[in-house]
């Protein structure tokens, strides 16, 4: 009986311990203000003295959709080890690619209808393009770490069920460079529910954000294949 009562207890202090949330309010700092909302900033948590495994992520399926000649969604962030689907929903093809950092491959070119998909074996940050459709593009985060979450409209950061103990926060937005990032870094000590407070994301690339084909040129107006938006 007294056994049963101890697992019980454990079971429950277990419990109890993931249960805290480390919060942020993140506002965009933008060369344009009033354009745009404060969606899309990556904040997450690496454990600084790790006692024991991290509990991972439940595994989901994910999906990134090619329609109207866009990837939907633009920011997908997930754990390292999970698959990526690549629906084709335009009634043309699209040649999906990443040759620049993080997971590294070439889909080809496949028709309406059609799917692939992309196993992203390795932490890092992917940024996808099609060979055909230049003013596409999405980011894929695949993080080693599970705890970490993305802003919504209003800003707002919870990442959920974290241990107690320190860890680096680090934050990432598409349009901030590294070294306006960086400074952000910071350490935070977890002993119940915590908040990194108020962080401020400097937008530093203006304009459309430029890259080249898969093979490292600039997009051919002429080949049959390219369909200007």
């Amino acid at each position: 009986m007294f056994c049963r009562i101890l697992a019980g207890l454990l079971l429950l202090t277990a419990a109890c311990v993931a249960q805290n949330t480390v919060r942020a309010q993140v506002a965009i700092k933008r060369n344009v203000p009033g354009k745009g909302n404060n969606a899309g900033v990556v904040v997450w948590l690496t454990p600084l003295n790790p006692s024991e495994p991290a509990p991972a992520r439940p595994a989901q399926r994910y999906r990134l959709a090619q329609k109207n000649k866009q990837f939907e969604p633009h920011l997908l962030v997930l754990p390292v080890g999970s698959a990526v689907e690549f629906p084709n929903h335009d009634p043309f093809f699209h040649n999906v690619f990443s040759l620049y950092k993080g997971k590294r491959f070439d889909l080809g070119l496949y028709e309406a209808g059609e799917s692939r998909s992309v196993h992203f074996d390795k932490p890092g940050i992917s940024f996808i393009f099609c060979n055909i459709h230049p003013e596409m593009s999405a980011v894929v985060m695949a993080m080693s770490t599970p705890f970490y979450d993305v802003s919504n409209a209003a800003g707002g950061v919870a990442i959920q069920n974290v241990p107690p103990g320190r860890y680096r926060a680090e934050v990432w937005y598409e349009r901030s460079s590294t070294e306006a990032l960086q400074p952000l870094a910071r350490e935070i000590t977890v002993n119940g529910d915590a908040s990194l407070g108020n962080i401020t994301i400097p937008e530093t690339i203006e304009g459309p954000l430029q890259h080249k084909n898969k093979f490292g040129k600039d997009y051919d107006k002429m080949n049959p294949n390219y369909e200007p938006k």
